[in-house]
């Protein structure tokens, strides 16, 4: 099945194969290419992207002490939330599915490692 959504003006087409349950501990691996950027756990602190515990189902734009893009923060403006789908688009093509992001990493090309990073983030999610 595909499902196709809008997230910020830019169409998005996702598999349900994205949208499935994850692998955590292979998600863990995967994240080691967002580190640079993005700290989760005890101790995370800011850097050139925010924190990203309790991003699954977040608000977007919650953090108060990091600087977000004005794409982004129009999408919190408008009520945007990090839910499994809008997750799915930006970690695949942050560029396409917000467009305006500083977010400079081209995106997770393979459906299982999207769905396992996700899988990954919730364990630091309420």
């Amino acid at each position: 099945m595909i499902r196709t959504f809008v997230l910020a003006g830019a169409l998005a087409t996702v598999s349900s194969f994205a949208l499935a349950e994850g692998d955590a501990e292979m998600g863990e691996r995967v994240f080691r290419k967002c580190q640079s950027c993005h700290q989760v756990g005890e101790g995370a602190a800011n850097r050139t992207g925010p924190t990203l515990n309790n991003i699954v189902g977040a608000p977007m734009g919650a953090h108060p002490d990091f600087g977000y893009s004005d794409a982004l923060a129009d999408m919190a403006a408008e009520g945007g939330v990090w839910d499994l789908e809008t997750l799915t688009a930006f970690l695949a093509n942050p560029r396409s599915a917000m467009p305006g992001t500083r977010m400079s990493f081209a995106g997770l090309r393979k459906e299982q490692e999207i769905a396992d990073v996700i899988a990954y983030l919730a364990t630091f999610s309420e």
